[in-house]
């Protein structure tokens, strides 16, 4: 990146049955921003697809139902323009509308200027009322709490409206193909000391349609119980590297 070449920043939208809210989205982006749009379809029955492809995005398919599986697919599909497409940064944001996409500039700043590797867009300071259910708040602050206890950073959100230097998307090495993404992200993010920058950001409900989480108390506990197991999954794994550190000493003389 140079004064003279401007930041080449990719978007990424997983969406599974968004059409009611898709062609609004893909309008309300800024002009010219982005560098691809890229709509991940989570194997949508609806015209989600064929809606975002007629108004300019790239649509890339990706069958298994899962947030983080629709995020892969995303990052697959940038990833394969190779090494001279690679893009300085690339974000996130989903398709209801309950994030700004105006806010989207902003939130990349800190990345494209070099003081920050992921800026998350938090929503607890300025969401609207009924944005965020007592359920979703109390989760929320529970994976930061555990997130603080195992690593030591402090979060106040899993916002998923977030940006990353592509160097941080190669080096954190995501894995997680359900709704473990946010958490993996900002556990390994801790884990790897990067730079992170939490911008308050103002948060509504979705504009139309019955989210895949909130939408139900059932899918907010399987949610709530995903990122648990997630962030316990990778405490642990830290926890063997770490024993297996210690126990291989550098070999004696001879050895």
């Amino acid at each position: 990146m140079t004064d003279t070449t401007p930041p080449s920043i990719d978007l990424i939208v997983p969406a599974r049955n968004e059409e009611t809210n898709i062609v609004a989205l893909l309008g309300a982006l800024p002009d010219g921003f982005f560098r691809h749009v890229i709509v991940a379809d989570n194997g949508s029955t609806d015209r989600t697809a064929d809606l975002a492809e007629e108004n300019g995005a790239v649509v890339v398919h990706e069958a298994q139902p899962g947030y983080g599986a629709a995020c892969q697919a995303g990052l697959a599909w940038v990833r394969g323009l190779g090494k001279d497409g690679e893009p300085d940064a690339v974000a996130f944001l989903d398709a209801d509308l309950a994030d700004d996409p105006a806010e989207l500039p902003r939130l990349c700043e800190p990345i494209t200027s070099g003081r920050a590797d992921l800026t998350i867009g938090t929503r607890l300071n300025l969401a609207l009322p009924g944005a965020l259910d007592p359920h979703q708040k109390f989760g929320n602050w529970l994976a930061c709490r555990l997130i603080a206890l195992a690593t030591g950073k402090r979060y106040k959100d899993l916002g998923p409206m977030r940006v990353l230097s592509w160097r941080a998307v190669e080096t954190l090495d995501m894995r997680d193909r359900t709704w473990g993404w946010t958490v993996e992200m900002q556990y390994k993010a801790a884990r790897q000391k990067l730079r992170v920058v939490e911008m308050d950001v103002p948060y509504r409900k979705r504009r139309s349609g019955k989210s895949k989480i909130s939408g139900s108390l059932i899918g907010s506990v399987k949610a709530g119980t995903k990122i648990i197991t997630t962030l316990l999954s990778l405490w642990w794994a830290g926890r063997g590297r770490a024993s297996a550190n210690r126990t291989s000493g550098p070999s004696g003389p001879g050895e």
